[in-house]
């Protein structure tokens, strides 16, 4: 399981990244020893997630949501 997600920062801030294993990982991420940007701005809760079936579609996917503006990433949170 490949799975892309958003997460909401203690400040407001969005995170996105990708994973093969989401509960570790926010696990990682809540104990100080996820992605820097976050160790920074915890605790972090999961606000979006999506699934793929390989690491290439879901970092494809990474990529795209990293793009777009905070915007159009809280409207994809909300649908």
């Amino acid at each position: 399981m490949n799975v892309v997600y958003i997460l909401e920062c203690s400040d407001g801030t969005l995170y996105t990244g990708w994973t093969n294993n989401l509960e570790k990982r926010l696990e990682d991420h809540n104990s100080g020893k996820g992605a820097k940007y976050t160790r920074a701005r915890l605790p972090v809760v999961l606000k979006y997630h999506e699934i793929f079936s390989t690491k290439e579609e879901a970092m494809k996917r990474e990529y795209a949501i990293k793009q777009l503006k905070r915007e159009k990433k809280i409207e994809l949170i909300n649908e």
